[in-house]
């Protein structure tokens, strides 16, 4: 069965998964679009010979009777009242990260799912799909280092735009993290603190570049990422962990060793997009194939609620300059299924 998808939100992100659906995957075909730029949605439906109907309201979209599943690329800040729509139609969706921009709409998401009998929402967390995370996390399940102790993590970035500014490094930056490390270690967190390190010439006004986020997990692995997002050379994600027996390090991504000019060099990436491509494309193709089997098997809504509630005990944290309880209401049953 091919499935029907429609997309709301058709900018950089959705034209991104609305080409690879449409060129490197299979079992999918998109019917169905909706954005606030109605021409330049349209434009590029024509431009990629699409055939899909572009709906002025994203409600007509998700009700329609020939779209069977959605994708949610739209701004942060719509994807509550859109998700809620999704789940209120019984329509399983693909929603980008963040799931929502605050812990108690994360919560409204999780408990519409819940009361609705079904689990329909998939989050984007598309590490969890990179082939690198997946050999790490084989390392661990595997006890090959004994029991996590400690893990040391960098998110680094060479630039970003002068509209990324306040607690953009926690909210849109470091919440990567703290989906992947929860996935890795099959723990949560109970506590977060935040730490500023000194400010780098390269960090733009609005913005405090780079900071630390320090976590704590509930069987008392320690986590220190470091968060840089001007760091000039390169887009850098490291993450190492520290177990009872040994180490384990998340592999680089490939690239050719040079010997050139008296020097020996590896190429570091610039770019996350191609960094993470490959996840992108695992990520959505299994989503896929789920889907058509009725099943979720990717972050949750609840992997989305505890991403968010623990983003905002970091914005707490950092505020406060203090060690902040991450509080999370009680899982349902429902979501251990």
């Amino acid at each position: 069965m091919e499935l029907r998808l429609g997309v709301i939100g058709c900018g950089a992100i959705g034209q991104d998964h609305i080409k690879r659906i449409t060129k490197k995957l299979t079992g999918a075909r998109v019917v169905a679009l909706n954005d606030i730029n109605l021409a330049a949605t349209q434009a590029f439906n024509d431009a990629e010979k699409l055939g899909a109907k572009v709906y002025e309201n994203y409600n007509d979209l998700v009700n329609a009777a020939d779209v069977d599943a959605l994708l949610i690329a739209s701004w942060g800040p719509a994807h509550e009242e859109q998700l809620l729509a999704c789940v209120a139609a019984g329509k399983p969706v693909f929603c980008e990260k963040p799931m929502t921009t605050s812990a108690a709409g994360g919560l409204r998401i999780v408990e519409a799912e819940v009361q609705h009998g079904k689990k329909l929402v998939q989050v984007g967390f598309m590490r969890r799909y990179d082939a690198g995370y997946r050999a790490l996390k084989q390392t661990l399940d595997a006890g090959t280092i004994g029991e996590a102790l400690m893990v040391h993590c960098a998110h680094r970035n060479p630039s970003v735009p002068e509209m990324y500014v306040g607690d953009m490094a926690l909210t849109d930056t470091f919440v990567h993290e703290i989906d992947v490390l929860r996935w890795l270690l099959n723990d949560d967190y109970v506590t977060a603190q935040v730490v500023e390190g000194r400010k780098s010439k390269h960090s733009h006004e609005g913005l405090h570049d780079p900071i630390m986020v320090l976590l704590e997990t509930r069987k008392g692995i320690r986590i220190d990422t470091e968060i840089f997002v001007a760091c000039q050379f390169g887009y850098d994600i490291q993450c190492q962990v520290v177990g009872e027996m040994g180490a384990a390090n998340l592999p680089e991504p490939q690239s050719i060793p040079l010997r050139l000019a008296g020097r020996a060099s590896d190429g570091i990436l610039m770019d996350w997009k191609q960094r993470f491509i490959a996840s992108y494309d695992v990520e959505l193709q299994e989503w896929i194939d789920d889907t058509q089997r009725g099943e979720v098997n990717g972050p949750t809504a609840w992997d989305g609620y505890f991403a968010s509630a623990t983003a905002e005990a970091c914005v707490e944290a950092r505020r406060t300059k203090g060690i902040v309880p991450i509080t999370i209401a009680d899982k349902p049953a429902f979501y251990n299924r």
